[in-house]
């Protein structure tokens, strides 16, 4: 590519990870990392290449796989991979790179899927993953379908009080979810809580923050009538 074997200064080395070229900068001047940790940078240990189940190259915005510094840790100690620790040591068994998948706590006491931690997919509309926040109103119902892509309709009944005869009558509405891949298995029947978050489609103004499989699969979901 161009580079003089007797140059110093900053090294860039070229290093292939399949179909995909990593650019990556000596640490410091000084510092000339050897065959061993050229060969451990190529690819981080605990990264995996994202599910490609579209046609255009599935990332999550806000990791980037070849960035010139990152947290390393060393043993016990997080440091910068610009400090003063040795390439060959700061890639070494004992240090494991950090960031290389985004994930964050969206608050209000619900827990983050282990899914979402430990797995590759990507999804720009998920509230662990992607760059959704939670606000507003939390709700309960039952899902009635999940034949859409990553997107489940949900059924929320409840009691309307009628003034002339002094009684109450059933009445139901119907809701589009988002349904992260986080979630896995959502069937008819089963109880789900959502959250509202921005829009985002014509119809979808809420996100799956919780999964309950359902115990009963035999019976009917639009036959019975629960209010949470």
């Amino acid at each position: 590519m161009g580079l003089e074997k007797g140059e110093r200064k900053f090294h860039n080395f070229i290093l292939t990870t399949g179909t995909h070229y990593l650019v990556l900068r000596s640490f410091a001047p000084s510092l000339t990392p050897t065959k061993e940790a050229v060969g451990s940078i190529m690819a981080p240990k605990n990264y995996r290449e994202a599910e490609q189940t579209e046609k255009a190259y599935q990332k999550q915005d806000a990791v980037f796989v070849g960035t010139k510094r990152s947290l390393v840790r060393v043993g016990k100690k997080v440091i910068s991979s610009w400090g003063s620790v040795s390439a060959s040591r700061a890639f070494s068994d004992s240090a494991v790179p950090q960031g290389m998948r985004y994930v964050k706590n969206i608050g209000l006491g619900f827990k983050t899927p282990q899914r979402a931690i430990e797995g590759n997919y990507v999804d720009r509309k998920c509230p662990f993953t992607g760059n959704v926040s939670i606000r507003g109103k939390i709700l309960k119902g039952i899902v009635i379908s999940n034949k859409m892509t990553r997107t489940v309709v949900v059924r929320r009944d409840y009691l309307h009080f009628v003034r002339k005869y002094k009684r109450y009558e059933k009445r139901h509405k119907n809701m589009t979810v988002h349904c992260s891949p986080a979630f896995t298995n959502v069937k008819p029947g089963d109880v789900v809580t959502v959250g509202q978050c921005r829009p985002l489609s014509k119809t979808i103004r809420f996100n799956v923050l919780v999964h309950e499989p359902a115990v009963n699969q035999s019976v009917s979901v639009k036959k019975q009538f629960r209010v949470f």
